[in-house]
């Protein structure tokens, strides 16, 4: 490849714009979107792209300008992760609206016994993850947390430390979360093979999660005065309540909120697993592979809840429309970051400076596995925002991705590798290690102490399951 600049230059260049891409963030405290879309310019700049696009010659290929080449990035980005961002949100908030957490709380409890109750607060935990975002997820749980940990007489960490743990690691890893979702659109894997891999990773990490968080609590931890405040007015007059539910309306059985959350998941199986078993161009190889379309299998599901946790249920046509329409604000933030994770992946691959690392990374022998997660987590931990670091290091390794030549299922634990090094080392400076001390009652110095550290190992577990099943799968 032709580089614009020597190649330690271009080095120099995209570690520069790293670092201040951090520091924006960081030191002033810049909006994340904002700040992506001006380091994409300055990097652009500076690793020497045309300022507007220079038109093909009969020697030349066309070269984007640095404005083109961002606008390009972030389209090409946001073509499958808008909509699948979207519709996740709705869908998770319909069934947080409607209670269905506490429905699937208590079948898990009722099932596992009460002496299982960390047990069965996990696994509830870990499939409410999927279609409800890390930090709405996790709030919609604390009353539930509370509940039991007062019924028991004990910390509320004691059965919140392994319910975040899980829903950490299910947030950077299953779509339709922006992270995973966006870093798939960069290196173009398969979201139907991301999906799949990582619930089975997920599965024996949330026994992990488990079994961790007893480890974590052998030990007491005094609350902090304000999470004590609020766990001790928890359940009385004037204490804090869910607040999802309306008078007299009950949650939903905690089997339609199971077949609602597995739905999309089955469907998209199916045309991930199932329809390339029918000749190419077939009715039934096109029928499939469409049902098994991820935005498809959630626009079916999103149906499947309005009926079953709306019309059903007595919700208007009003309120089922404002509780869908509330979910989009939010959405709004993580797509416009997620596409702008794409425009700087786009610089990276146009200044030549993602070839360049990757040269660096095969004259060094570091397999691509374990880069895509070292980096991530150093993004990770450096400015705290786990889609940030997910789209940023899949834009460093496109070109060495693309270069491989991997089949789908190796490309997808490529993407696995680089979500999961995303999941480890969130400490201050990440929105998430505030709600969970908070609502958990850590200090920070705790807080540093215990869910740091797990969420580094369950990064690492993760990562651990990825390798085996990198090197255990057939190339195909």
């Amino acid at each position: 490849m032709g580089y614009t600049l020597p190649l330690p230059a271009l080095i120099a260049v995209g570690l520069a714009g790293i670092a201040l891409l951090l520091l924006l963030i960081i030191r002033f405290k810049v909006q994340s979107f904002y700040a992506i879309i001006l380091t994409s310019i300055v990097v652009g700049v500076a690793a020497g792209l045309p300022l507007t696009t220079i038109a093909a010659t009969d020697t030349e290929p066309e070269r984007l300008g640095v404005v083109q080449a961002i606008i390009a990035g972030v389209g090409g980005t946001l073509g499958s992760v808008a909509v699948l961002v979207a519709l996740g949100s709705m869908l998770g908030k319909i069934i947080e609206i409607s209670g269905g957490a506490e429905s699937l709380a208590g079948k898990f409890t009722s099932w596992l016994g009460p002496k299982r109750v960390a047990v069965a607060l996990t696994a509830a935990a870990a499939i409410l993850a999927i279609p409800v975002f890390f930090d709405a997820g996790f709030i919609i749980l604390v009353p539930i947390i509370y509940a039991f940990a007062k019924a028991a007489g004990v910390n509320p960490i004691k059965f919140g430390l392994p319910v975040a743990g899980i829903m950490l690691a299910v947030h950077v890893a299953v779509p339709p979360h922006p992270g995973i979702v966006g870093g798939a659109a960069v290196l173009g894997a398969d979201v139907g093979w991301i999906t799949i891999l990582s619930l089975l990773i997920s599965i024996p990490l949330a026994v992990a999660a488990y079994f961790l968080g007893k480890w974590f609590n052998l030990r007491e931890f005094a609350m902090i005065p304000a999470a004590k405040e609020m766990f001790d007015a928890f359940g009385t007059e004037d204490g804090p309540r869910n607040g999802t539910l309306a008078d007299g309306e009950k949650a939903p059985s905690a089997w339609t909120i199971l077949g609602i959350i597995v739905l999309p998941l089955a469907l998209i199986m199916v045309g991930t697993t199932i329809a390339p078993m029918f000749p190419a161009g077939s009715t039934w190889n096109g029928v499939l592979a469409m049902v098994g379309q991820p935005i498809f299998a959630l626009v079916v599901a999103i149906a499947a809840a309005m009926f079953a946790l709306g019309v059903r249920r007595g919700w208007s046509a009003a309120k089922l429309g404002e509780v869908m329409e509330s979910a989009l604000p939010a959405a709004a933030v993580i797509i416009l970051v997620t596409g702008a994770g794409g425009g700087f992946g786009r610089i990276l691959t146009e200044t030549g400076i993602g070839g360049a690392v990757a040269e660096t990374l095969a004259d060094a022998g570091i397999p691509v596995l374990l880069a895509a997660f070292l980096m991530s987590l150093i993004m990770r931990a450096a400015q705290g925002s786990a889609t940030v670091a997910i789209t940023t290091t899949a834009g460093l390794l496109l070109p060495t991705v693309q270069a491989m030549g991997s089949d789908s299922v190796h490309l997808a634990l490529v993407a696995l590798a680089i979500g999961y090094g995303a999941l480890g080392l969130s400490h201050v400076n990440d929105s998430g290690f505030w709600i969970v001390t908070r609502y958990l009652g850590l200090s920070v110095k705790d807080g540093l102490r215990v869910w740091t550290p797990m969420t580094t190992v369950l990064g690492l577990l993760g990562f651990g399951f990825v390798a085996a099943l990198y090197a255990l799968i057939p190339a195909g």
